[in-house]
């Protein structure tokens, strides 16, 4: 009687636990990528890493093992698991010494050479394994579970893995105790409770109690699922610790991109599985051993769960992670979602042209945006030549006032395009010229009053996109000011999360992946502004030995340097337009001469986006010349 409902019980437990084990492997792999993605260059991180790989390694091969299996593969499989074990203490002890060091504690020596030393012992013991020296023979028929016996080497494997795993634990201890911030102290528990699970669920421990787990088959099998249960959430909580290492960016974007990529990996896969395992055990039960449902059950639930992450996303962001800056960040989320791009105001602007030619049957028209007292034509519809023959400045004198009535210069008719009146607004003041429309008439041709109203409501409509335009383009411009201020405030921050005493007293570290950026900046105020001016590059010793030579200014010598630069970049001989040229004349005529990109693209021969991309890549050139010249002088 006992019997008839305790086996299947017990064949449900060890069902759930294999589910367990998968999801386990899932999730570290998963984790794994995302530390490699995202903050490897953190030693924190690293470490982490090799953690997360050596649990892979062992829950992927449990997970593989199967009752059907041969003796040699479950054997295969068992020696492959201790490819993680044996590496585990040593990753535990190299993760302990990098938190030791982000906490204010470097290392002088001892400890790193302690980490390599226990790093080439556990090469020793994965040698001892290759020969067979490390664990017996399988015992294939061995209850709960097949396993290895153990020999003299494990037991020693074994003392060396507690000990290392000590080593660790006091390691953890004192990198708390120098944790001057509650989030980092907060955070360093999670860590030090996260990392209990992959040290005390990894190690098999059939290979000492298997005697009392073949005796007690329900509280061993019952002990793995909790186990495990317990492993799977810990590693996302020490998971979570880690991920705000290395990174810069604010706590709300780390938790944010860390949750959406645990529901969209570990959580859909997982759940994909135990379905597709949870309905393949109910077909074999059934005397069906292939369910066609399956892949069915497999396809519906990661569809399903997808559609429902990418719904839920926005509303989970707000709840748990806005926090009280709910409303700033809406807006924000809202402006992006409403932005218009340079491609929508010129699909906008085409719609207008076209109905503008439409109505006065034009054989060309043209917007043109008024930007610093230049007027360039921003989009153009129709024959181009009427337009290349004819100067745009005659064009804007012969626009007067800012009354609302069309204009006639040559064979254009112009409707200048005014900013519209603010209710608060002054309403004797002149509105500002944003720009002009202008249409090509044909010879004695009149503007009927029907085609006058219409031509005034599309240029009304023209109007408002050229507005739009030009106070975006002021949002963006203040975004690019207050772009260095801000990424050195979130390193400061960043660093400031658990080592308060050093990260505010000293200068962030100049990365090699910001000098692009920085250099990019300069060179976009290269005569002046505040990209120049407040540019971190300026801290650079050769910025300020250049400085000393022209009475302290900053800006010059910073200038001075990048014109250094890009003369670097200028091949040998005299200047021309060849292919070898482009990088140096992009530089040349785009940043040093001040020309437009339209202008320039036009005298390379290139389309504006293939400049853009030959821009980045002169710009990196540049980066890597002024950061030799600041390593050659630091070496002097």
């Amino acid at each position: 009687m006992i019997n008839g409902w305790m086996e299947p019980l017990l064949s449900g437990i060890q069902a759930l636990n294999q589910i367990l084990t998968a999801g386990i492997a899932i999730t570290a792999f998963s984790l794994f990528l995302y530390a490699l993605s995202f903050n490897l260059r953190d030693r924190v991180a690293r470490s982490f890493a090799v953690i997360l790989l050596c649990v892979v390694i062992v829950f992927t091969a449990e997970a593989l093992q199967d009752e059907s299996m041969t003796a040699d593969l479950i054997q295969l499989l068992l020696h492959l698991q201790w490819f993680g074990i044996v590496f585990l203490p040593a990753a535990y002890l190299h993760l302990s010494d990098a938190l030791l060091v982000t906490a204010g504690r470097p290392s002088r020596g001892r400890r790193r050479l302690a980490v390599r030393g226990i790093y080439l012992i556990s090469a020793f013991f994965l040698v001892l394994l290759a020969f067979g020296y490390l664990l017996g023979p399988l015992v294939a028929d061995g209850k709960p579970a097949p396993h290895l016996e153990r020999t003299a080497w494990t037991e020693t494997f074994t003392l060396f893995y507690v000990v290392a795993m000590v080593w660790a634990g006091i390691n953890f201890a004192r990198a708390y105790r120098l944790m001057l911030s509650s989030s980092g102290r907060r955070r360093m528990l999670y860590l030090m409770a996260g990392a209990t699970a992959p040290a005390l669920g990894s190690y098999p421990y059939l290979l000492f109690g298997y005697g009392f787990a073949a005796q007690h088959l329900y509280l061993f099998w019952g002990a793995a699922t909790v186990i495990n249960v317990l492993v799977g959430a810990l590693v996302i909580l020490m998971a979570y610790a880690v991920a705000f290492f290395g990174v810069s960016w604010p706590d709300r974007v780390i938790k944010s991109r860390l949750f959406k990529w645990i529901m969209r990996g570990p959580v859909t896969a997982s759940t994909a599985l135990a379905l597709m395992t949870i309905i393949r055990r109910g077909g074999e039960l059934l005397g069906s051993p292939y369910n066609a449902f399956v892949p069915f059950a497999v396809v519906v639930t990661i569809l399903l769960l997808e559609h429902t992450i990418t719904l839920a996303a926005p509303i989970w962001e707000r709840v748990f992670f806005f926090g009280n800056d709910r409303s700033e960040l809406q807006a924000l989320q809202n402006f992006e979602e409403r932005l218009l791009t340079q491609s929508d105001l010129q699909q906008f602007l085409e719609t207008v042209l076209a109905a503008v030619r439409d109505h006065m049957q034009s054989p060309s028209a043209f917007v043109a945006a008024l930007d610093d007292e230049t007027l360039s034509p921003i989009v153009v519809a129709g024959n181009r030549t009427l337009l290349d023959q004819e100067s745009l400045t005659e064009a804007l004198a012969s626009v007067s006032g800012d009354s609302r009535r069309e204009f006639q210069w040559e064979n254009f008719w112009i409707l200048p395009l005014y900013h519209r009146r603010h209710p608060v607004m002054d309403q004797d003041a002149q509105q500002p010229l944003l720009g002009l429309l202008c249409i090509a008439r044909r010879d004695k041709q009149l503007i009927e009053r029907d085609q006058r109203d219409a031509l005034w409501l599309l240029a009304d409509r023209a109007a408002l996109a050229l507005q739009d335009r030009q106070l975006q383009q002021r949002v963006f411009r203040s975004l690019e000011d207050l772009q260095p201020q801000v990424e050195m405030i979130q390193r400061m921050r960043a660093a400031g999360r658990y080592d308060t005493r050093v990260s505010l007293l000293t200068e962030p570290a100049l990365e090699e992946a910001d000098f692009a950026n920085w250099v990019r900046d300069a060179l976009t105020h290269y005569w002046g502004g505040p990209k120049l001016t407040n540019n971190p590059l300026i801290k650079l010793q050769v910025v300020q030995e250049l400085a000393e030579k022209d009475d302290g200014n900053s800006a010059n010598a910073l200038r001075s340097l990048l014109r250094t630069a890009v003369d670097q970049v200028k091949p040998k001989g005299d200047r021309k337009f060849t292919t070898e040229w482009i990088l140096y004349n992009i530089l040349e005529m785009k940043f040093i001469e001040g020309r437009k990109v339209r202008d320039v693209a036009s005298r390379l021969a290139m389309s504006e986006a293939d400049l853009y991309r030959k821009q980045r890549v002169a710009v990196d050139v540049v980066a890597k010349a002024i950061l030799e010249m600041e390593t050659h002088l630091k070496d002097q």
